[in-house]
C-alpha cells in the first residue's frame, strides 16, 4: 500500500499548481484524506482535508485560495491552489487513513511529499 503524489514544481507568486496524490494497493477502505505541508525549519502543519463524503477544511492561512477534492472510484484526492504566496513553499505530504480488510482499524499512511517553490 502506497500513496503517491505528484504536481510538484516552481511558480511565480500569483500563480496556480495542481497536486494529486493516488492511493495503491490492496486497500478496503479510505476514511478522510489529507494535505499537509512542512516548510524550512518549521514544523509539518495540516492544509485541508476532505472526508469520503465531500466535506472539506482548510486551514485559515489557505483558505479561499486552495480547494480539496477527492475521487472515491479512483482512490485518489487533488488540492488546487490558487494565488499562491512565496510562504506556500513548502514540501507538501498527503495522508490518508486506510483500512485493508474489514475488520483492520483505519490507520494512517502517508504520501512521499512533493515540493512546492514559490518565488520570482
Amino acid at each position: 500500500v502506497q500513496l503517491q503524489a505528484c504536481g510538484g514544481g516552481l511558480v511565480q507568486p500569483g500563480g496556480s499548481l495542481r497536486l494529486s496524490c493516488a492511493a495503491s494497493g490492496s486497500i478496503f477502505s479510505i476514511g478522510t484524506m489529507y494535505w499537509y505541508r512542512q516548510a524550512p525549519g518549521k514544523r509539518r502543519e495540516l492544509v485541508a482535508t476532505v472526508t469520503r463524503g465531500g466535506s472539506a477544511t482548510y486551514s485559515n492561512s489557505v483558505r479561499g485560495r486552495f480547494t480539496i477534492s477527492r475521487d472515491n472510484a479512483n482512490n485518489t484526492v487533488a488540492l488546487q491552489m490558487k494565488g499562491l504566496k512565496p510562504e506556500d513553499t513548502a514540501v507538501y505530504y498527503c495522508n490518508a487513513d486506510l483500512s485493508l480488510t474489514y475488520s483492520d482499524p483505519s490507520r494512517s499512511y502517508w504520501g512521499q511529499g512533493t515540493q512546492v517553490t514559490v518565488s520570482s
